[in-house]
C-alpha cells in the first residue's frame, strides 16, 4: 500500500497526473507507454510479464521489453527494462519459454534457459534494410533478470525479406516432440507455422489464413496456437488459433478473434468457418468490448488450465487516452476453457483463483429478491467504491431492459450502464456518460452482443478505477471497456425500464484499496 500511495503521489506531483485512473487490479508501468504483452511465463513460483514498452516517453516508440513479476497476479513488481531498443533495432513482440529439456543447449537440465523469441525491426546501419522484420533469440540464465542475445541473429527470416513478418508465438508440441512457432505476415494477412528441435533452427510447416476474414487495411498480429479439451473431455481435444485483428474488430479498431479446429503437427484447419466476406460478427471473438487486444497465454504453468492476459486498450485511441504519466495497462489475467455453448465450442473465461480468493476476503453486500418496477434505485453507501466486484442475476418480469449503472454520480450525469435488453436479447455496455470521452472521436461509446432468448440473465462484473470487464454466459461473452470517471462517481444504481425485473441476486463487493496490490517502480 505504501508503494501504491507513493506512486499516486508522484502522479499528482507531475503536471496533469491522473491518480484517479491508476488501476488497482490491472498492471500498469509506473510511467510511459506500454502495449502488447510479450512472453508471459511462470517459473519457480513467479509469474513473469514482459510487454512492449517505451522507456523514454508516454507514446509509442523506442520499442523495448518491459518486465514485471508477481506471485499472485494481483501484486506486481516492476523491474528494469529486460531488452532495450538499440541503435540497430527495435524489439517487437514475441514469446518466452522455459527450455526444461535443454533442447537449445543454452542452459542445463538443472538450470534451464528462459528463451525469448521476438521480432527485431532493423534500423539503417544494422546490415539489413531499414524496417525489415525478422525473428531473433535471446536467453536468460538468471530467471529473466538479464538477457544475452544469441550469436546467430536473426534465427528466422522470410524470403524475400518482409517489413510485416513478426510476433513469434512458441510452444512445445508434445505429440511430435518439437517446438512450434506461429508468426504472421501481418498485411497478407496470413499465419505462418514453423517447427524446431532446438528453438534455433526453424523449418516451415504451413500457412493459415485469411479464412475468409479480410477487409481493406486489416492486419493480423500476435497469433497463439493451443489445445483444450472440449467440455473437459480429453478425448475431445480441439485446437484454437487466437489472433489480434486491427482494424475491423467486432467493436471497431483492434480486437482479438479466434478459430476452433484441428492441428496435426503441421497444419491448422479451422472448423465451421462462415462464408467468405461475412460480417465480423459472424466470427468468434475473445471479447466484444473495445479494449482487449493481443491476448496471450502464460507458458510453463504447473496446472493444465491455461491463463491469458491481454492489452487493455485499442489502437483507435491508445495514444490519446487521458492517463498520465503512463499510457497502457493489462487486462485481468483469466483462465480459459472450451465449452459447448449454444451447440458450438466457445472459449470461456473466468478470473483465476488468486483473484477469487482475494474477493472472498472482502465483505460483500447482497440484495436478493429485489424487485424494481420501471425505476432506478441508488444502492446504499456501503456499496460505494472505485473498485468493485459485482455478481448479478436478473429475472425479467415484463421489463424491457434491466441492469446496473456503475461508477455513477447520484444525479446520474455520470455512469457506465450495463444492461440486458429482454426485447432484443442483447447484453450491452454504454460508456457514453462514463466520464471523459472527448479525447478521441474514435472512442466508441456503446458495445453490444447477442444473447440467448431467456428471461434470466447473470453476469460477473469487475470494476476498476478506469475499466469494466463484464463476463456472461459461462464466460463465453466478455465485454472489456476503458472508462475515465471522476473519483467521486463511485455509486451503484440498479434499474429496470419498461416494466418489472427481479434482481434474484445482486452482490456488490467493494475492494478496499488497503488490500489492493502494490505496483512498485523499478529502482
Amino acid at each position: 500500500m505504501a508503494a501504491q500511495k507513493a506512486r499516486a503521489a508522484q502522479d499528482v506531483a507531475q503536471p496533469g497526473g491522473t491518480p484517479q485512473w491508476r488501476p488497482s487490479l490491472h498492471y500498469t508501468p509506473h510511467k510511459y507507454w506500454m502495449n502488447d504483452p510479450n512472453g508471459p511465463v511462470f517459473y519457480k513460483g513467479v509469474y513473469h510479464l514482459f510487454y512492449q514498452y517505451n522507456p523514454m516517453a508516454a507514446e509509442w516508440g523506442n520499442m523495448s521489453w518491459g518486465h514485471a513479476t508477481s506471485t499472485d497476479l494481483l501484486h506486481w513488481q516492476e523491474h528494469d527494462v529486460a531488452m532495450a531498443s538499440g541503435h540497430d533495432r527495435d524489439i517487437f513482440s514475441g514469446s518466452v519459454v522455459i527450455d526444461s529439456r535443454n533442447t537449445s543447449g543454452l542452459g542445463t537440465p538443472e538450470n534451464p534457459a528462459m528463451v525469448a523469441l521476438y521480432t527485431s525491426v532493423f534500423k539503417a546501419g544494422s546490415g539489413h534494410e531499414a524496417g525489415i522484420q525478422a525473428q531473433s533469440l535471446s536467453y536468460s540464465l538468471d530467471g529473466g533478470s538479464t538477457w544475452r542475445a544469441y550469436r546467430k541473429d536473426p534465427v528466422l527470416t522470410l524470403s524475400p525479406d518482409s517489413m510485416q513478418f513478426r510476433d513469434p508465438g512458441v510452444s512445445w508440441y508434445e505429440p511430435g516432440g518439437y517446438w512450434v512457432m506461429t508468426t504472421v505476415v501481418a498485411d497478407a494477412p496470413v499465419i505462418k507455422l514453423y517447427r524446431s528441435d532446438n528453438l534455433i533452427d526453424w523449418t516451415f510447416l504451413s500457412d493459415f489464413g485469411p479464412a475468409g476474414f479480410i477487409r481493406p487495411g486489416m492486419l493480423w498480429e500476435m497469433p497463439t496456437l493451443f489445445a483444450l479439451p472440449l467440455d473437459g473431455d480429453p478425448a475431445q481435444r480441439k485446437w484454437i488459433m487466437m489472433i489480434g485483428v486491427n482494424p475491423w474488430s467486432i467493436a471497431g479498431g483492434s480486437g482479438t478473434a479466434y478459430f476452433v479446429g484441428s492441428f496435426d503437427g503441421r497444419t491448422f484447419h479451422a472448423e465451421n468457418l462462415p462464408p467468405d466476406g461475412s460480417d465480423p460478427s459472424s466470427y468468434d471473438w475473445v471479447d466484444h468490448g473495445a479494449d482487449h487486444y493481443a491476448a496471450m497465454l502464460f507458458s510453463n504453468l504447473p496446472a493444465s488450465t491455461p491463463l491469458t492476459i491481454g492489452w487493455m486498450n485499442n489502437w483507435d485511441y491508445a495514444g490519446t487516452v487521458p492517463t498520465e504519466p503512463w499510457k497502457g495497462q493489462m487486462t485481468l489475467p483469466m483462465t480459459v476453457a472450451l465449452k459447448t455453448i449454444n451447440n458450438r465450442p466457445r472459449l470461456c473465461f473466468a478470473p483465476d483463483a488468486h483473484y477469487t480468493a482475494w474477493v472472498a476476503s472482502h465483505r460483500g453486500h447482497s440484495f436478493n429478491a429485489m424487485r424494481l418496477s420501471t425505476e432506478r434505485r441508488l444502492l446504499p453507501g456501503n456499496t460505494r467504491g472505485e473498485v468493485l466486484d459485482i455478481r448479478l442475476e436478473i429475472h425479467g418480469r415484463g421489463a424491457r431492459a434491466a441492469g446496473v449503472i456503475l461508477r455513477a454520480s447520484p444525479d446520474e450525469k455520470t455512469g457506465t450502464r450495463i444492461a440486458y435488453d429482454f426485447e432484443h436479447h442483447t447484453l450491452s455496455v454504454d460508456r457514453s456518460r462514463s466520464g471523459r470521452t472527448d479525447f478521441s472521436q474514435h472512442f466508441s461509446q456503446w458495445h453490444s452482443v447477442n444473447m440467448p432468448h431467456t428471461a434470466d440473465v447473470s453476469a460477473h462484473i469487475i470494476v476498476d478505477r478506469n475499466s469494466v470487464e463484464v463476463l456472461a454466459l459461462e464466460g463465453s461473452v466478455v465485454i472489456t471497456d476503458l472508462i475515465f470517471p471522476p473519483a467521486e462517481a463511485d455509486h451503484v444504481i440498479a434499474f429496470a425500464e419498461g416494466g418489472d425485473a427481479e434482481f434474484t441476486n445482486l452482490r456488490v463487493t467493494p475492494l478496499d484499496d488497503r488490500a489492493a496490490r502494490d505496483q512498485e517502480a523499478p529502482p
